[in-house]
């Protein structure tokens, strides 16, 4: 008779009987096998996702130290919100637990100072499907443009179509700032690329089920789409916002007024007012309310001040000075930048006033001859000065350039 090898019962006595290679198992064993599982797993702190280790703020930072230099702030909130985002995936929801909600994420920062680039720098790390798009070429729904749905499709794409690993993934909307509202005032013509766009992404960014083109552009009637749901996709936004910096001043001037109004305003850093910006800043800008509540992290990322710069230009891992190293390497051209030079290219960069990516655009300036004529003359030895760097500076079109 097949009794149950874990505690005897035999068949008649049990609902289910399982019958293994050398034993059987019954119904209520295996009901009691699963529950020590879990217990087990709730007790294990450092959990895991489908088998994959959780990295701990501190050690998500940590990565992102060795490729963004400096904005600690912003790299402490995204590390926050990465891990919460993880451990919200791996929680098991029971009758008396509380559902953690997902925090969306909205970074805002001048051009060059690193929202794409700390974007990229998590895309290297995590075990999640993770894809960055581009909000400027969105549009309201029948118009020229993509559909709102379509910023799915690329994370389907980066998920292999898995629908179920696509719904736990991350989305990093680049360019958030320009689907700002246009202006207060009602036009004659619809404003299918801002407001409109704005009022689209809601469903997204609060949770729900989206109909996506799996091939991405336009919806037609004929083609088969595939629903997603966005309940679990965590959004990080991104964008310069030019011009936040008087809508934030006009705020803190309002407040300013009465005895203390003077020791008020010595305590306002003027070069860096992005750091007190809130959310009635970005509404006056022209970012609807109820996009601004479903975006409730709002961090801020500092002006890259000179120092930064010189340490950007060769610090991190993947610093632009290293790749042209590897670049020159790779035809047996040994590559040597002076400090003289390095010193050089950062005082135009501050000149120019175009972030990080400044020192790309002036480097590639300096550097394209010598990339023109390396690999056929064979060079040995390449030895990058301030002279060198100075003269194919005054003959590119880059120095054209002035300070704003």
């Amino acid at each position: 008779m097949d009794k149950c090898s874990f505690c005897g019962r035999e068949k008649r006595d049990v609902n289910l009987l399982i019958a293994g290679i050398d034993g059987h198992i019954c119904d209520r064993c295996a009901e009691q096998a699963h529950s020590i599982i879990l217990e087990e797993m709730k007790k294990d702190s450092s959990f895991s996702l489908d088998g994959m280790k959780l990295m701990k703020p501190l050690e998500i930072k940590q990565f992102l130290d060795q490729y963004v230099i400096g904005q600690d702030q912003a790299k402490k909130i995204l590390s926050v919100a990465v891990y919460n985002h993880y451990k919200r995936l791996a929680q098991r929801i029971d009758e008396d637990e509380t559902e953690i909600e997902k925090s969306n994420i909205i970074l805002v920062g001048e051009t060059g100072t690193g929202k794409t680039l700390l974007a990229r720098t998590i895309a290297r790390m995590l075990h999640v499907p993770f894809t960055i798009v581009d909000a400027t070429v969105l549009t309201e729904a029948g118009y020229v443009g993509e559909d709102i749905e379509s910023l799915l499709t690329r994370l389907l794409q980066a998920a292999d179509y898995n629908v179920e690993s696509a719904e736990r993934g991350i989305v990093f909307i680049d360019e958030i700032d320009k689907i700002a509202r246009k202006g207060d005032n009602p036009s004659i013509t619809r404003d299918v690329s801002g407001e409109g766009v704005q009022q689209g992404l809601l469903k997204l960014l609060e949770g729900s089920v989206v109909n996506v083109p799996p091939q991405g552009g336009r919806k037609h009637p004929e083609q088969k789409m595939i629903p997603v749901n966005t309940k679990n996709i965590l959004f990080i936004c991104g964008g310069a916002f030019d011009g936040i910096e008087r809508k934030i001043a006009q705020r803190l001037n309002t407040k300013v007024i009465g005895y203390g109004a003077a020791k008020e305003a010595d305590r306002i850093d003027r070069e860096n007012l992005l750091q007190y910006i809130s959310p009635q800043d970005l509404r006056s800008f022209g970012m609807i309310p109820e996009i601004i509540g479903r975006l409730p992290v709002l961090a801020h990322l500092d002006p890259l001040n000179r120092d930064t710069l010189r340490k950007i230009l060769t610090e991190p891992k993947n610093s632009i000075i290293r790749q042209y190293i590897k670049l020159f390497e790779l035809d047996d051209t040994e590559l040597v930048f002076e400090e003289e030079a390095l010193e050089y290219i950062v005082d135009k960069a501050v000149e120019f006033k175009l972030g990080a990516r400044g020192l790309r655009s002036i480097c590639e300036s300096i550097m394209i001859d010598a990339m023109f004529h390396s690999p056929s003359e064979k060079t040995e030895k390449l030895v990058i000065d301030e002279e060198y760097a100075k003269g194919k500076l005054d003959r590119s079109s880059l120095s054209r350039l002035k300070a704003s």
